[in-house]
């Protein structure tokens, strides 16, 4: 970790650490933090060692990255295997090293109580600091336990949890769903969630956009397998020339979702397919609002010329998208409906999440995801310090999450 590259032939220019244009410019990028793999600041030796000596941490992939307003860093690592330590973390520096540190406790990520973080793919902080955590419930893809999958939100100021909400099985189905990635519209009082549907490896996908009224504790699930939220028929994709998944590419319905700054627009996308998708919220927010009427008001906005994970929106509604295959960060601009690169390097290798920190940058993460759950290939070089890292790209000065738009 943070150690001496053993490629000396590049050792100099990466431990510049930044790239780009001038710093204070816009499309300025650095690393935050970099790994060869993860690692823990464990509570106790035995769980470390165990740790080491069964490898777990080939398994252990940085997913969602936030910042609260006091500058503290999370970071999601998916039960997609078992062994992870901890599915909610913090990140801590150890002896000048970056180290992860389960929160809100250890107790709170123990694996096999669904009562707790069972499996944290996508959270929000929001402009309260109250942190939303989707818990996928399920671990190595297993039937999620009643009670497992859930909303659970905490008071990050007062390190308090405020609500947990079980969210049921009719809403989103214990064995094939796959709970991704959450937005929070506190100004109208809606979450909206998008279920990948492929939480059932070799069954159909059982895609959907699920949303929670936050007055009356109620959920809808609309979109249920229609063709925005399922995986593009047939799709198959390369990063670096080489195909994703080789032996059985992958199925991944909704999942990168984002909420414009005026709350009015909702935005999502599939893995496996290039389109961005739209919707107006107005007609999400009223559970009497038909199915139907839903499905045949979805959008193609069109095509972002990528695939794309995570996405977040500014608070002047520009839809910031990963580029999987372009190997960086894209935006999206309504005004002219156009969609650009921001910044791009050889080295973010499946960006995965992305937010804000409220000072004019985004924060994102690349982890190498295609690699390391692909069992046909295993050529990551676990000595390599740069396998995961965590970036910053500037955007401007006065940029923020749609959280705070009016």
């Amino acid at each position: 970790m943070n150690g001496q590259s053993p490629y000396p032939a590049y050792a100099e220019p990466y431990l510049l650490r930044e790239y780009g244009t001038l710093p204070g410019r816009r499309g300025h990028y650095e690393m935050i933090f970099h790994w060869n793999h993860l690692d823990w600041d464990f509570p106790n030796e035995k769980m470390k060692k165990e740790f080491y000596k069964k490898e777990y941490w080939k398994k252990c992939m940085p997913a969602g990255i936030k910042m609260d307003r006091e500058g503290h860093y999370y970071v999601s690592v998916p039960r997609w295997a078992h062994g992870v330590p901890a599915t909610l973390n913090k990140i801590v520096i150890k002896d000048g090293k970056p180290l992860l540190e389960a929160f809100p406790s250890w107790e709170w990520n123990r694996a096999g109580n669904p009562a707790v973080l069972q499996s944290v793919l996508g959270y929000e902080i929001d402009e309260y600091n109250r942190m939303w955590i989707l818990d996928q419930g399920k671990i190595a893809y297993e039937t999620s336990p009643e009670g497992s999958q859930k909303l659970v939100i905490i008071d990050l100021d007062r390190n308090q949890l405020i609500d947990s909400i079980q969210i049921p099985n009719e809403i989103a189905n214990y064995r094939t769903s796959f709970l991704n990635d959450v937005v929070v519209d506190n100004k109208n009082g809606f979450v909206y969630i998008t279920d990948s549907g492929n939480g059932w490896p070799d069954h159909p996908l059982d895609g959907g956009i699920i949303v929670f009224n936050i007055r009356t504790r109620t959920f809808r699930r609309v979109l249920d397998r229609h063709f925005s939220t399922q995986d593009f028929p047939g799709f198959h994709f390369e990063i670096d020339n080489r195909p994703v998944f080789t032996n059985k590419p992958i199925k991944i319905g909704a999942d990168g979702i984002a909420l414009s700054g005026e709350r009015t627009v909702l935005y999502y996308c599939q893995v496996t397919g290039r389109n961005l998708y739209a919707i107006d919220t107005s007609l999400l927010q009223d559970f009497q609002t038909p199915l139907e009427v839903i499905s045949r008001s979805v959008r193609a906005v069109g095509s972002k010329g990528t695939t794309t994970d995570g996405m977040h929106a500014d608070h002047q509604g520009n839809v910031f998208y990963t580029m999987l295959e372009g190997k960086g960060i894209g935006i999206y601009q309504p005004e002219d409906n156009s969609f650009h690169q921001f910044v791009s390097d050889d080295r973010m290798l499946w960006v995965d999440g992305v937010a804000f920190d409220q000072k004019g940058s985004i924060i994102f993460n690349s982890n190498r995801l295609h690699q390391m759950f692909d069992e046909s290939r295993q050529d990551i070089n676990w000595s390599y310090p740069y396998n995961l890292i965590i970036w910053k790209a500037f955007v401007g000065p006065d940029v923020k999450s749609y959280l705070y738009g009016l």
